[in-house]
């Protein structure tokens, strides 16, 4: 009876560490008060989606920008809703949504207006010819 009510917690054990190790990070809300140190302090490239909840092509990027968050552990994706942060959509100039931002070292090197997919968007963090054509050379 002991042995198997050990058996059933080490199991469950087992279980949580392998969902633990698969937990997806989300990205990041990101605003004027985290601006500084989530973004420009930041000791990998960020991406930023600026994004609205009535914006259709935003809500087509959100589970791309989410799966993106999740998978790579080099970059640090945040979010920033236009709405409720217009300090830092007026600083970036934002004119058009969704709007992806790349900085890297605390400077902008990167920012492209519409939808785009999975691959341009990480052409955007690691080649910059891709952010443009939507195509990534390897």
């Amino acid at each position: 009876m002991l042995s198997q009510k050990r058996n059933e917690i080490q199991t469950i054990i087992k279980q949580q560490r392998k969902d633990r190790r698969n937990c997806k990070m989300p990205a990041m809300n990101i605003n004027k008060n985290n601006f500084q140190n989530e973004v420009m302090n930041a000791d990998k490239p960020v991406l930023l989606d600026f994004w609205a909840s009535w914006c259709a092509p935003c809500r087509m990027v959100v589970p791309i920008i989410e799966e993106i968050a999740s998978e790579r552990e080099d970059i640090k994706v945040g979010k920033i809703n236009v709405d409720e942060q217009p300090e830092l959509t007026s600083k970036f100039g934002i004119t058009s949504i969704p709007t992806l931002v790349v900085i890297k070292n605390g400077k902008i090197v990167q920012q492209v207006s519409g939808a785009r997919p999975k691959n341009a968007i990480l052409g955007m963090l690691f080649n910059d010819t891709a952010a443009h054509t939507g195509k990534v050379e390897r």
